[in-house]
Formats: structure tokens, C-alpha cells, sequence
């Protein structure tokens, strides 16, 4: 599976970089699509990808800094801050799927729908085993 996840991973940063990204780092493109769509607190942001909150806290400074996201209040807390795509983080998500479904699409080539789906179907069964483990 990691070397599948990695695969994806250099593939769809390749057209990221090409749509005009190249300043965004693997471990920014990484940490932006933990985003909710409707914004996400640093500290689930941090716990999402795997580093600690201050890793997060240098990463979304980065990612401000560049147009990436942006820091807004949280309607549901107003002392707390959600971390939400901007545009130019928007135009990234934007490009980001096109090239998840052309990894996708080059899978189903190499797999056949029925095997990809098969794979897709257990993939998520174990990640879902996998939260509920936590």
C-alpha cells in the first residue's frame, strides 16, 4: 500500500508543480489535503497528518505566507482559529484531484474496474477498522 500512497503521492504533486506550485513542499501538500472543506482547527489539522502541533503550526505559517490557506474564526468557538483553503490553495485542491483521478484512471488500466473497486472496497474497510482502533 505505501508504495501505491507514494506513487499517487509523486504523480499528483508532479501536476501540482507544473500548474505553477513548485513552491509548495511534500510536507505542505501533505498537511493541505487534511483540510476540511469547511476549515479545520490546527491541533486536528497536526493529529490528521501525523506531526506534532508545532510542525503543523510552521507548516500552515508557510502555507499563509504563500496564499495557500488562511487562518479565520471559528463560528463554533470564537476563540479558536479554523485553517481554510485561500484561493491559490484552492487552485492547488483544483489540480490535486484532476490528478487523483488520472492515477486512478492509469490503476483501473492496470487492474481492471472490478480488481481497482475490490481494492478500493478493502482499502476503506481497513482504514475505517483502523480509526475505530485508535
Amino acid at each position: 500500500m505505501a508504495i501505491a500512497s507514494r506513487y499517487a503521492e509523486r504523480r499528483i504533486l508532479h501536476r501540482v508543480t507544473q500548474a505553477g506550485h513548485a513552491d509548495l513542499t511534500v510536507a505542505q501538500a501533505r498537511l493541505m489535503a487534511h483540510l476540511d472543506d469547511d476549515g479545520t482547527r490546527l491541533t486536528e489539522l497536526a493529529f490528521r497528518a501525523g506531526v506534532t502541533k508545532q510542525t503543523a503550526h510552521v507548516l500552515v505559517g508557510q502555507l499563509e505566507s504563500r496564499g495557500y490557506v488562511s487562518r479565520v474564526p471559528d463560528p463554533a468557538d470564537g476563540r479558536a482559529r479554523l485553517i481554510v483553503l485561500a484561493d491559490r490553495g484552492l487552485e492547488v485542491q483544483k489540480v490535486a484531484r484532476t490528478g487523483e483521478a488520472e492515477v486512478l484512471a492509469q490503476w483501473r488500466e492496470a487492474l481492471g474496474a472490478g480488481d481497482l473497486g475490490e481494492l478500493q472496497r478493502v482499502v476503506l474497510a481497513l482504514a475505517r477498522w483502523c480509526e475505530a482502533a485508535v
